[in-house]
């Protein structure tokens, strides 16, 4: 199939940044657009163009489509902390929901065919089955989720009006890093429970803290659907060539293993990593968190030309690892 030429929004960041190397790695022409914000200059290949600043810039955006020929967008520029977004519920909605109107808007205008978007299990709230399916009840309990679910809403309503068709890839949790060393985490102040026991690994933290030991869980502590984020990179490439073949049809999938693992397995599988423990320590519940997240993962693995290549806790706390090291180093 004929490769378009794709903008990676956010391409400076986590997960944007292996999606830019799985779509280079496959061909695609790519250019990027990230403010900075909690991104990383230096995880952006220096082949690829790079333009800083913020989606909601309408005229930045129109250079970029010009200059670059843009014809599919990538969007993973946004904010995703929930904590952060219970705390600070209009900086989510601002950067989440109204950012995405502006670069919306100005894919509309450009005649943009392909919109690619990063979506959040946090849209299922707390759900009382899991695994969780696609047409579940979409009930956030955070901002954060509540917002990515109003950009899925814009989306498909837009799409309904406009000639484009849109994909959003509901996330479980992310981890893990370019087994390569090209690329991994690096974001400041991140919350994420791999990165942040990996940091405690190498001595950048004193200790992981464990919040809430009290949930409905086997252990007592929350389950998650880890997915490794190159595994994650190479299904949004898929998701993309489904778009470019199914020019009339929009797709919404769950990405995850249709597994979970509770948070002290995961720091047991860190603590094997490591050769180590890592100190832990016991707190309460943050806000926001429900007890379990796994992906019903069927319409992903019937839809896509996709299989993982990196599901094992034990691989993704390795690269995870590895990656923290060699930061260290430098």
């Amino acid at each position: 199939m004929s490769q378009l030429s794709v903008l990676v929004t956010g391409g400076a960041g986590y997960i944007g940044s292996h999606a830019v190397l799985a779509l280079k790695d496959a061909g695609w022409p790519v250019a990027v657009v990230d403010d900075l914000s909690n991104g990383s200059r230096e995880a952006v290949p220096d082949d690829v163009p790079f333009y800083e600043g913020n989606i909601a810039d309408s005229a930045l955006i129109a250079r970029i489509f010009d200059e670059q020929q843009i014809e599919a967008i990538m969007h993973f520029a946004g904010s995703i902390v929930v904590p952060e977004s219970v705390e600070h519920p209009l900086k989510y909605y601002a950067n989440n929901t109204l950012a995405s109107h502006a670069l919306i808007t100005a894919a509309v205008g450009a005649g943009v065919k392909h919109i690619l978007f990063s979506s959040t299990a946090a849209v299922y709230g707390a759900p009382d089955t899991v695994p969780i399916d696609e047409e579940d009840l979409k009930a956030p309990i955070n901002p954060y989720g509540a917002s990515k679910l109003m950009t899925e809403r814009m989306l498909a309503d837009t799409s309904a009006a406009h000639p484009f068709n849109f994909g959003a890839l509901r996330y479980f949790n992310v981890a893990g890093a370019d087994s390569k060393g090209r690329a991994g985490q690096v974001g400041r102040g991140s919350t994420h429970l791999i990165k942040v026991a990996c940091e405690a690994a190498v001595g950048k933290r004193d200790r992981i803290s464990v919040y809430g030991t009290d949930y409905p869980t086997a252990d007592g502590t929350c389950i998650r659907d880890y997915i490794h984020v190159s595994d994650l990179a190479d299904a949004h490439v898929s998701a993309l060539e489904w778009l470019v073949e199914h020019s009339e049809d929009n797709l919404v999938v769950n990405c995850g293993y249709g597994k979970g693992l509770s948070v002290l397995e995961v720091l047991d599988a860190v603590d094997r990593a490591n050769g180590e423990p890592v100190a832990r320590v016991m707190e309460g519940r943050r806000a926001g968190d429900p007890p379990e997240l796994v992906a019903a993962n069927g319409r992903l693995l019937a839809t896509l030309d996709w299989r993982p290549k990196y599901a094992d806790i034990d691989t993704i706390v390795g690269d995870a690892l590895s990656w923290e090291r060699k930061l260290r180093k430098l």
